[in-house]
């Protein structure tokens, strides 16, 4: 099988209230990328863009972006689901042979949108939406669950939190860099228990996108640039309604990283630094066990260990992570944009030294119903 590259990432400063259009954040990030790359918008063969009529209140809301992210007399199509699956299609579309380059573009305003409104959709209509479920009040059922099958406790999952808003300080894109301390945690305010404000991640507004491109085009383009090439990925879905699954087992997960590492050629040794979807606290450990990265049940008490911090054997979210910064849907693809400087040594202060393999996760559905798994690396 033909390999495919990353040659190209752009991104926003991820903010909340960001006054530029949609148009404006895909046109900056789609300009980064291909500045990033070395080429032009002449030397993309197709555009896949990442976006939701739900989040953008609009029908086809590809529309509204697809100049900007140089879809003009191209092939353009659409993934509604995390920037993870979002480049899967992409390297999917370059290894049908069809194309030899891709654009993958992502935005998202959720300054603009209804977080709680737009993810109670998401649910059953006759029974679980009525129930006013949504993204939060869910997460709580399942760190709930979490915390009955592990014994983690709450103060465990604020060390995630405290880790990460201080990995963001070293990263000049993330929304919330902070120097916080667990008790700032339990002190903050309590949104569904056991999940407190800062165990979530804020509304963030944002766009990002990175080039593919097939190693057959990639080795014509003359750059200064690392290639980094996207050796494995696996995707697996579990269940849709949430008592079909328990909430605590991360079945699905196993079974894509299973695949992502059997198709890169790599163990977990292997692997330097991670980008794990955190949108709240309680999820790096719980995601931590289904990558194969902890026992299962031993997630918290490995982050009580520091096991996981920017100076251990493997540092997991330097960005930062979701709870640093999470515009719904360009978050996975962030996660692979900071996997690209790390095997290229361009992630500033963050950077973990001799990153040369990096895992990317990113998740769909509620409570981590999909998830996707990358590999990149030389």
């Amino acid at each position: 099988m033909e390999r495919v590259a990353v040659i190209g990432v752009g991104q926003t400063k991820y903010e909340t209230d960001k006054r530029e259009t949609f148009h404006e954040l895909v046109w900056e990030v789609a300009n980064k990328a291909l500045n990033d790359a070395g080429i032009t918008v002449r030397e993309i063969d197709n555009v896949v863009t990442i976006s939701s009529d739900f989040w953008d209140g609009r029908t086809i809301s590809t529309m509204a972006v697809s100049d900007t992210s140089g879809g003009y007399d191209k092939d353009i199509t659409t993934v509604e689901g995390d920037g993870t699956f979002g480049v899967l299609y992409g390297m999917m579309r370059i290894l049908s042979g069809s194309f030899g380059t891709t654009m993958v573009v992502a935005h998202h305003k959720g300054s603009e949108s209804n977080m709680a409104g737009i993810t109670n959709t998401s649910f059953d209509p006759l029974v679980e939406r009525k129930l006013g479920l949504d993204a939060i009040t869910s997460s709580a059922l399942q760190a709930r669950r979490y915390m009955t099958v592990s014994g983690g406790t709450e103060e465990q999952f604020a060390l995630v939190s405290v880790k990460n808003h201080g990995n963001a300080m070293r990263n000049p894109f993330a929304q919330l860099p902070m120097d916080i301390t667990v008790e700032d945690v339990m002190a903050s305010e309590m949104l569904a228990s056991p999940l407190k404000k800062l165990d979530c991640s804020p509304v963030s507004d944002g766009a990002a996108a990175v080039v593919l491109a097939a190693e057959r085009s990639a080795k014509k383009m003359t750059t200064n640039k690392k290639r980094v090439w996207l050796n494995g990925v696996g995707h697996c879905t579990d269940a849709y309604r949430l008592g079909d699954r328990d909430l605590a087992d991360t079945r699905a997960l196993k079974k894509a990283a299973k695949k992502a590492y059997d198709m890169a050629g790599v163990t977990l040794d292997d692997i330097d630094v991670a980008e794990v979807y955190d949108a709240f606290s309680y999820m790096e450990p719980l995601w931590l066990e289904g990558l194969g990265f902890c026992e299962d049940g031993q997630g918290p008490e490995q982050i009580e260990r520091g096991n996981f911090t920017l100076d251990s054997e493997l540092p997991v979210n330097p960005s930062g992570g979701r709870l640093s910064a999470n515009p719904v849907q360009v978050a996975g693809l962030a996660g692979v944009i900071e996997c690209v400087l790390q095997c290229r040594g361009e992630a500033g202060r963050r950077q973990v030294r001799g990153a040369e393999v990096a895992l990317a996760h990113g998740i769909n559905g509620m409570c981590g119903q999909s998830h996707c798994v990358w590999i990149l690396g030389k």
